[in-house]
């Protein structure tokens, strides 16, 4: 199983952007997929997930609905549509796939990660 995260880059605070992860080696609508963020000196934290078929959706509830998580099981890519960002928000953030219905809050339970992409939000 290998992902592919991408869409990073710098944005101005309030701005958006979209990143995506690109799987393979797997069957899309066996993973739930979660995506993590890590800003220096921190631990890595969940901020969403999406389940491996009916594509329930978690968030975690500092977001305020800024963010949206979705899947294109066809195109086997993930995605997270990131809105209205603040400085806070800067951090690599990494794509993970599990082997199970639902998503997990905690990486170890995750099997599979992608190499991350830094987002920096910066006026």
């Amino acid at each position: 199983v290998q992902l592919q995260a991408s869409g990073g880059g710098l944005v101005q605070p309030d701005g958006s952007l979209t990143l995506s992860c690109a799987a393979s080696g797997l069957t899309s609508d066996e993973y739930a997929i979660g995506w993590f963020r890590q800003a220096p000196g921190k631990e890595r934290q969940r901020v969403s997930c999406i389940s491996s078929s009916d594509g329930d959706t978690n968030y975690v509830d500092f977001l305020e609905g800024r963010f949206t998580i979705s899947r294109d099981y066809a195109k086997r890519t993930m995605y997270l549509q990131m809105s209205n960002l603040k400085p806070e928000d800067t951090a690599i953030y990494y794509c993970a796939a599990m082997m199970s219905v639902a998503g997990g809050d905690r990486p170890d339970q995750y099997d599979n990660w992608g190499q991350g992409t830094q987002v920096t939000v910066s006026s």
